[in-house]
């Protein structure tokens, strides 16, 4: 009777030694299943099944369109950069509440440069070309990439090279500003622009804040309060302590290069305002052919609490800018539309306006961002695109995620390139006009910048007037 029993016990241990469940165990980046199972004595033996590489599984965006790289090959890259950068390459990285952002310095020892160029990439998270122009401009940094800088009329006039360029110019960039949501965005969720936060970055900064402008959209939620996030509270503390004569921030969804300020339309900079003019005029003949100038906004349609506006009037950041690289075919119309459109702006009064000091918030631009929504550029006529009561940037929420894409992003290798050449060639054109004017004498390193008072211009007439300085 015994002997029957232990036979019975022993085949029920067969039949339930399958059934116990697999156990994943994780190790950095690479992940074993194993499975446990129950000999014929009662005792476990766990035996391993399957190896996966988390390193080898494609993100989203690889798949589709591998020419771009993901948040970890950004790292990667940059770390591979400053082993052959002849030493001028510095890799750090900053963390605030859980928030992991590199930073990068390049500089040439032996140079004395006057320009300090401070770069931020990727404050919203769909705009990936954003992040990958500046990959591209730290690989010409750093000799990776051959790149001539040509000449332009007027302003530089010779040809120079990346090597030339560090003379007189010294770099520190954030390249993915926003990695959380990136990563998201890497993965399929195209349309996604905020912080992980549920915040707009670029609405984050304190200079004129509104928290009021979170009615203008999810997509524009400003935060609780300036510096809510770790992202902006970050990218403050860098810039602060870095004191940057030459500012840029770096966006996709139309094609634009601005200046302050972006919160109203009814002031204008007035601090440098022709030098930056001039920097921004010559660079769109050369790039662009795309809207330039002060940013401005109509009124109902504010674009408060920027980091070019602050960088501009809290550091007194001499040369303060914005472009907006990248636009695709969507219902916002297409790169090739919005050159056409603003050369005809252009020809029929747009350049003299432009000239006598108004912004692009005037009227005669309005019909331009209507249909080519910017981050800088506000609308009040945007509320009601469409006629469905959607703003420009609400409406990528009604897209799909491949819509999202092509809107803010080339979806084409030969199209991508193109972009990413075009634009580091920018930015290396745009640090060699400032350094230019800097080491002259012509602009000060870091002028007391004139804040816009309530008696400052006109109410929304297009035409403010200053006190002359």
């Amino acid at each position: 009777m015994a002997s029957s029993t232990m036979l019975m016990l022993a085949f029920h241990g067969l039949l339930l030694a399958p059934q116990v469940s697999s156990l994943l165990v994780s190790t950095d980046e690479r992940q074993t299943q194993r499975r446990a199972e129950m000999d014929a004595k009662g005792r476990m033996k766990v035996k391993p099944q399957q190896t996966i590489d988390a390193r080898k599984v494609k993100a989203d965006v690889q798949n589709k369109y591998p020419f771009y790289h993901t948040t970890d090959e950004i790292k990667s890259e940059a770390v591979r950069l400053s082993k052959n950068c002849n030493g001028r390459l510095n890799f750090t990285s900053v963390t605030d509440n859980g928030v992991n952002l590199d930073v990068i310095t390049v500089r040439k020892p032996e140079a004395t440069p006057v320009n300090k160029v401070f770069l931020l990439f990727g404050e919203h998270a769909r705009e990936l070309i954003s992040p990958e122009s500046g990959i591209y401009f730290l690989r010409a940094l750093c000799g990776d990439v051959e790149m001539k800088i040509p000449a332009m009329k007027s302003f530089l006039k010779e040809s120079s090279t990346a090597e030339q360029a560090l003379n007189d110019s010294e770099f520190m960039m954030v390249l993915n500003s926003n990695p959380g949501s990136r990563q998201k965005v890497e993965n399929g969720d195209y349309c996604l622009r905020v912080s992980p936060g549920g915040v707009d970055l670029n609405r984050n900064w304190d200079e004129h804040y509104e928290g009021t402008s979170s009615t203008f959209g999810g997509d524009s939620n400003p935060g609780a309060k300036p510096f809510s996030e770790p992202e902006t509270r970050i990218v403050k503390q860098l810039v602060t302590e870095y004191k940057p004569t030459t500012f840029l921030t770096v966006h996709s969804g139309t094609r634009g290069m601005y200046m302050p300020w972006a919160f109203d339309r009814e002031h204008m900079a007035t601090t440098n305002a022709d030098s930056m003019m001039e920097v921004l005029k010559g660079l769109d003949e050369e790039h662009c052919q795309c809207p330039y100038g002060a940013a401005g906004a109509e009124v109902g349609y504010p674009c408060p609490g920027t980091c070019l506006d602050y960088a501009y009037a809290k550091l007194n950041t001499p040369f303060a800018f914005a472009f907006e690289i990248y636009v695709g075919g969507s219902t916002m119309g297409s790169d090739d539309g919005l050159k056409r459109r603003w050369e005809e702006k252009l020809l029929t009064g747009g350049a003299k306006l432009l000239e006598t000091g108004h912004n692009l918030g005037h009227p005669h631009f309005r019909d331009i961002f209507d249909k080519y929504g910017s981050d800088f550029v506000g609308s009040s006529s945007l509320l009601e695109r469409g006629g469905d009561g959607r703003d420009a940037q609400a409406a990528a929420e009604h897209m799909s995620n491949d819509g999202c894409f092509s809107m803010f992003n080339p979806s084409d290798k030969d199209e991508y390139q193109k972009v990413v050449h075009n634009w580091a060639e920018t930015y290396f054109q745009m640090s060699s006009m400032i350094a230019q004017k800097l080491r002259s004498g012509e602009v000060k390193a870091h002028p007391k910048v004139a804040e816009p008072t309530d008696s400052d211009g006109g109410a929304g007439d297009g035409n403010p007037k200053f006190p002359v300085q």
